[in-house]
């Protein structure tokens, strides 16, 4: 009887180990969950898409509170609650995605719009009109030899986003992680035009984002 008895605490123990280690995995997958606010460094807004690089369905205003399920830091998307119209299914809450490096746990302070001067207000919102930056950035352009650069991401697992226009609100073409190739076919005041030999994609890139 004791026998049976200590076989019996035996395999409560075993299946009790074997447990713990799943939890513990469970209990880090959730780790990122939780409230966030919307964080970007212009101030302006952060789109929010149906899918990683996906459809964008709207956006979300410089310091809104958002429920995140889950930050993956290694696509660098976040998976949040959103309230939209989705076409076909009508107005409701469905899981969709923004980048999450312009999410933060603290709520950001809040953006001045205060200038000394009618002249110095006059020159803030015409550098912060998308139109009027994209004329100016477009005028500067000027045809290159071409040469290679080499996408350089804030972060080892990030991407460097091609854009159909070199502003940071046009859509994207397609992403690249570090050290991809691009051809530069025209330069500009912060940007390039660059080629994609390999998928034959013609867009734009930020110089900050890129190597020679």
């Amino acid at each position: 009887m004791c026998k049976r008895f200590l076989s019996l605490i035996l395999v409560i123990l075993t299946a009790m180990a074997i447990m713990i280690p799943a939890a513990h995995a469970e209990e880090e997958e959730s780790a990122s969950a939780g409230y966030y606010y919307v964080y970007t460094e212009n101030g302006k807004g952060l789109n929010v898409r149906a899918t990683p690089g996906g459809e964008v369905v709207g956006s979300l205003k410089y310091g809104t509170r958002i429920y995140c399920y889950y930050k993956d830091n290694g696509n660098g998307w976040a998976l949040i609650d959103y309230t939209y119209d989705n076409p076909g299914f009508g107005r409701g809450t469905y899981a969709c995605f923004v980048s999450n490096r312009f999410l933060r746990k603290s709520k950001p302070a809040p953006r001045s719009s205060a200038k000394n001067t009618a002249s110095a207000s006059t020159v803030a919102v015409a550098a912060e009109d998308p139109l009027i930056a994209l004329n100016a950035e477009f005028r500067s352009a000027k045809k290159v030899s071409p040469f290679t650069v080499y996408t350089r991401p804030t972060r080892a697992s990030g991407w460097v986003n091609l854009r159909w226009a070199p502003s940071k609100s046009a859509e994207i073409l397609g992403t690249y992680k570090a050290n991809a190739a691009l051809t530069v076919i025209q330069e500009m005041t912060n940007w390039y035009q660059v080629e994609d030999s390999e998928t034959g994609l013609v867009g734009f890139v930020d110089k900050n984002f890129v190597n020679q």
